[in-house]
């Protein structure tokens, strides 16, 4: 993918989304997730690099990464998306969530279909349109590739579930996946999502609990696969996130291809 600079206006900086080409930019890469996930999150792992600051795992080299810079900040990333093809994972064996959830209802589905993970903005850039200049370069590549599902998990902070019950309680009854494209975390980190019933939540308030790019996703027409899955190591409770792009709504996918031919 080239180098696209995206504009701004005069008071905000532009942008340049393109895949890592090299070790220097795949480090930096790493290097903002060891600040987002690590440092801001207490993530850790066996390939973490904390000498040099630096979040690794065994499946980077199998990745594509699509990095934000600002020109604001040269020589940074300050956005990045992991991908991963159905065609690169057949080569490794195995898609970076197998270890949390079953995948097979996707993978026989017959379909494309592409993980995202490691997503991550420098807490500098939140808010704004980084986000949305990930998103753009990201359907452009989806599109490249004649991605149909896509997928991922995303993360809850912490690993007791108890304060998180109304949130997952509402992805559940409001956002499961229909059962021909529902995930289920393994059985060994298994956490049930239905905790509270529908009839007792306050939507609003757990909506408040539902971190901003699950949101994102659940805006676009995404899903959620069966029960979270408690993730120790990284401090997280993950659940699998799952987008039909063919069910997608026509204004969502407007939204996430704008600017995007067809």
């Amino acid at each position: 993918m080239a180098d696209r600079i995206l504009g701004s206006t005069d008071s905000a900086p532009q942008f340049r989304v393109k895949l890592a080409e090299n070790q220097e930019e795949l480090e930096a890469a790493q290097r903002l997730r060891y600040r987002v996930f690590v440092q801001e999150l207490g993530a850790d792992g066996p390939l973490v690099d904390h000498e040099r600051g630096l979040e690794t795992d065994r499946f980077d080299a199998h990745f594509d990464h699509l990095i934000l810079q600002s020109e604001d900040r040269p020589g940074e990333v300050v956005g990045v998306y992991r991908l991963l093809r159905d065609d690169q994972a057949a080569k490794i064996g195995q898609f970076y969530s197998e270890d949390e959830y079953d995948l097979e209802v996707l993978k026989s589905s017959g379909r494309r279909i592409m993980e995202l993970g490691r997503s991550c903005l420098d807490p500098a850039f939140r808010g704004g349109t980084a986000m949305y200049h990930l998103w753009n370069s990201l359907a452009r590549y989806v599109s490249k590739h004649k991605i149909e599902i896509l997928f991922g998990v995303a993360s809850f902070h912490g690993t007791d579930p108890a304060p998180l019950a109304p949130a997952l309680s509402l992805l559940h009854h409001r956002h499961l996946a229909p059962e021909s494209l529902r995930p289920r975390a393994r059985a060994e980190h298994y956490q049930d999502m239905n905790l509270l019933d529908e009839a007792a939540l306050d939507r609003r308030a757990a909506m408040v609990q539902v971190p901003a790019l699950i949101k994102a996703y659940l805006r676009l027409g995404g899903y959620v696969g069966e029960g979270a899955y408690i993730d120790h190591r990284f401090n997280t409770t993950d659940i699998c996130l799952v987008m039909d792009t063919a069910r997608m709504r026509q204004a969502q996918k407007n939204i996430y291809t704008k600017g995007v031919a067809t």
